[in-house]
């Protein structure tokens, strides 16, 4: 589903920040060799990721999800000095790729990979975050989102991506899309939680921004 017309997506890209030449080329790349390259973040979601990152200026980001590592040095770009980002994927496969584009960015020493299951890796972290983003397996998210909660700071936020599931969220749910059930479940979990506050961004396939109070 385009929430927006390619006519009007074009515009919205135009009169944004420029992609940046290592990002530009990592997308290029992820569409030329990678399945489903509609997973990367891309130029304007990556820019909003950016400017968000910028405005938290977070010690310490987790991240959910790598593909092939876009957002990840989207998010990167606000890191306070010294800070650090652990990301998460359980694709063996493309650890070589991330690690290529994550080495050549000035980041290279603050990014660091973990390789397996989620649920298993976050409560090994034995960090406080002040920015999380989710974006991985969508069954999982609010199994997450309560591993995740308290292990932020105060203030902190946490992005979860593709919360409108190509308008899925609208539909009447298949017995068999347990994503959908699930994400239908997390957005009202988002709204009801007393611990954040939300709001949910129309932004490419669905961004909730989400402050631990």
């Amino acid at each position: 589903m385009h929430f927006l017309s390619d006519e009007l997506d074009h515009y919205v890209t135009l009169h944004s920040e420029n992609e940046p030449e290592l990002l530009a080329q990592l997308n290029k790349e992820t569409h030329q060799k990678i399945l489903q390259p509609r997973m990367l973040s891309g130029h304007f979601q990556g820019r909003v990721l950016s400017m968000l990152s910028k405005i938290i200026h977070p010690s310490n980001i987790l991240e959910i999800g790598t593909y092939t590592g876009y957002a990840t040095l989207c998010l990167a770009e606000g890191l306070a000095e010294n800070g650090t980002i652990d990301t998460l994927d359980i694709e063996e496969e493309l650890v070589d790729f991330q690690r290529k584009y994550f080495d050549r960015s000035q980041w290279a020493t603050q990014i660091f990979q973990h390789l397996g299951d989620a649920l298993e890796i976050i409560p090994t972290l034995n960090k406080k975050y002040d920015l999380v983003f989710i974006d991985a397996d969508k069954e999982n998210y609010i199994n997450y989102f309560h591993l995740i909660v308290p292990m932020m700071n105060k203030g902190g936020i946490i992005l979860s991506d593709n919360v409108l599931w190509s308008g899925k969220v609208l539909e009447d749910v298949k017995p068999n899309d347990v994503s959908t059930k699930v994400l239908l479940e997390y957005n009202q979990l988002l709204k009801n939680d007393e611990r954040v506050e939300t709001v949910l961004l129309p932004i490419r396939d669905g961004l909730t921004v989400s402050r631990v109070k």
